[in-house]
């Protein structure tokens, strides 16, 4: 008798343990994506906030700190804190300087296991328009890492770059349709 109590006693706890694990995996299964599309919102917003120069949008979704850092394809655009980020991005507010579109692709979001930190991996074009000239950043990877901070998702690194045979291979379409003009 005092076996079969166990053994019941024993099959409930379990059942209670994998019930509840369950629920609980659930539960977190539903934040993370809550989560992940939060963080989707801040990658998307800190590209199109141009569409209406939206400043505030776009330092919003930055970290305001000299922790802020961006690796950009040309080695002179490199950028170290919020504060040089601001200036840089003065060139942004010309009248002549206009968005045209952006998408971006491939967009993978991988958060930490204690959720204040995320990471993510896409493919971005981000097209715009100075002085009736349009230019692209087409096939642009670009890597980023966020953290939470009193409550807000913010890019805290991103690095953005060009597959050197993407490149090699616009330059010489380029070069043979001068060529045969």
């Amino acid at each position: 008798m005092k076996k079969c109590i166990h053994l019941i006693f024993t099959c409930t706890s379990l059942l209670l343990f994998i019930a509840l694990h369950s629920c609980t995996t659930e539960k977190q299964k539903i934040i993370n994506e809550a989560e992940i599309q939060t963080i989707a919102t801040v990658i998307d917003n800190s590209i199109s906030w141009f569409k209406t120069k939206d400043f505030d949008l776009l330092f919003a979704t930055m970290a305001d700190d000299t922790a802020f850092f961006m690796f950009q394809p040309t080695s002179d655009a490199t950028v170290r804190g919020i504060e040089q980020f601001r200036g840089y991005s003065d060139g942004w507010i010309d009248s002549a300087n206009h968005y045209v579109s952006h998408e971006i692709r491939d967009l993978n979001i991988s958060i930490g296991p204690a959720g204040d930190v995320a990471w993510f991996r896409a493919e971005l074009d981000d097209c715009g328009e100075y002085s009736g000239q349009v230019g692209c950043w087409k096939d642009t990877r670009w890597t980023g890492v966020l953290e939470k901070r009193k409550g807000k998702w913010v890019i805290v690194q991103q690095h953005f770059s060009f597959a050197a045979d993407r490149v090699a291979d616009r330059v010489k379409k380029r070069l043979m349709s001068d060529l045969s003009e």
